[in-house]
């Protein structure tokens, strides 16, 4: 069963590239992604799925299932297409939903044949909007037994976790004066902000290795010759574990309430943004994902450097998940870098998207043929839900 499917892919290989080119070309940011979601239905349709498009109250997610649907694993397939800010596609979404739709199309031929639902969920705004969330509170991951994605890289890996992440915002608001001939007369919120970020500077040494906490200042006054009445700052909060996470918000919290009663500015303290839980890989899934990818000559490499967040990881609690990652070029190529948006468009990253739809394409395939992996699959995630990390 697999080789045809596989013979599809290669048969669509140009057509796929050239899908993911164009996503390259033509970035959208989180939320705005209207091009990328309208070529990535258009490609569905045309391959016989019915698509749905602005499901869970988004106008840029779609959904798109194929015909063929009878009693088995319900096995979605989630396509991301959102691009950085000024980096464009430097973490290389184009290549994610150019795999999605691959594997999709290259089981189409052969559905009718086979048991269970094949769905492609369209996922807007990973980089930091948490599309994956909205679509899970709108209920679109409710009637789902699986769900996939291959995520390029500088490396190949199956079961690479992710950090839960919270998004920070604080502001400070002080008394503006004459910097120069009364600054006694005014409350310096930089300073606040400043003060801040040198006692999370302290905290470092006291968390736990591999969690992060780190900002940015978002507004530190309008002139040097008057006193900032106002600043502010955004931080990402992040820990492998959800609830540690959590500790780390408030061990956040307390360090700008000790700068506001140090400089006498009053402290505005929001979680704003994304918050996304750590993802847990279904095993299971991962090992057969990492069979194929290996019989496609891509050897599951030892993980190296630290790691990112994705809303992947809230999909991971509600159903059995894999996020594994593909290696697009040679070398180390850092993530969210102008290079890295030069390898998603590269020769190296057209093999790994055929070969990577192939082997998201077999996995599906084993779990609509093989009730023991299927049974396995549901049984493993069972046994997560105990878990509270």
């Amino acid at each position: 069963m697999i080789e045809p499917v596989w013979k599809q892919i290669d048969l669509l290989a140009d057509e796929l590239w050239d899908l993911a080119l164009r996503i390259h070309a033509h970035p959208e940011v989180g939320f705005e992604e209207h091009q990328a979601a309208a070529w990535l239905s258009e490609a569905l349709a045309k391959g016989g799925f019915r698509v749905e498009r602005g499901v869970g109250g988004l106008p840029t997610a779609f959904r798109a299932v194929h015909p063929a649907s009878s009693p088995g694993p319900r096995v979605a397939l989630l396509a991301e297409y959102d691009a950085l800010p000024e980096l464009g596609h430097a973490c290389g979404h184009n290549l994610i939903a150019a795999i999605a739709v691959g594997a999709a199309l290259g089981l189409a031929p052969a559905k009718k044949d086979l048991p269970g639902t094949l769905v492609v969920l369209g996922t807007p705004a990973e980089e930091g909007g948490g599309g994956k969330v909205k679509l899970i509170e709108a209920g679109l991951f409710r009637d789902l037994d699986a769900a996939m994605m291959v995520h390029p890289a500088d490396q190949t890996l199956v079961e690479r976790g992710s950090l839960a992440i919270t998004e920070v915002e604080i502001a400070f608001h002080g008394r503006a004066a004459h910097a120069s001939s009364e600054p006694d007369k005014g409350v310096n919120a930089l300073d606040a902000v400043i003060q801040t970020f040198i006692g999370l500077n302290a905290l470092r040494q006291h968390i736990r290795d591999g969690s992060r906490i780190h900002g940015i200042i978002t507004h530190g006054g309008v002139k040097p010759n008057i006193v900032p009445e106002h600043a502010a700052a955004r931080f990402y909060v992040r820990s492998a574990d959800n609830a540690y996470r959590d500790e780390l918000v408030e061990k956040l919290r307390r360090c700008a309430e000790g700068a506001a009663r140090a400089t006498g500015a009053r402290l505005e303290f929001r979680l704003v943004g994304h918050a996304y839980k750590a993802i847990r890989p279904n095993r299971a899934l991962a090992r057969r994902f990492a069979l194929h990818i290996e019989e496609l000559g891509y050897p599951v490499e030892e993980p190296k450097g630290g790691l990112g967040s994705t809303d992947m990881g809230d999909v991971s609690w509600e159903v059995p998940a894999i996020h594994p990652y593909i290696r697009i070029g040679p070398g180390e190529i850092p993530g969210h870098s102008r290079e890295f948006g030069q390898a998603a468009r590269g020769e190296p990253a057209r093999r790994a998207l055929v070969s990577a739809a192939k082997a998201l394409a077999a996995v599906c395939a084993e779990l609509w043929t093989d009730p023991r992996l299927a049974e396995e699959v549901k049984a493993e995630f069972a046994r997560s839900q105990g878990t509270g990390s």
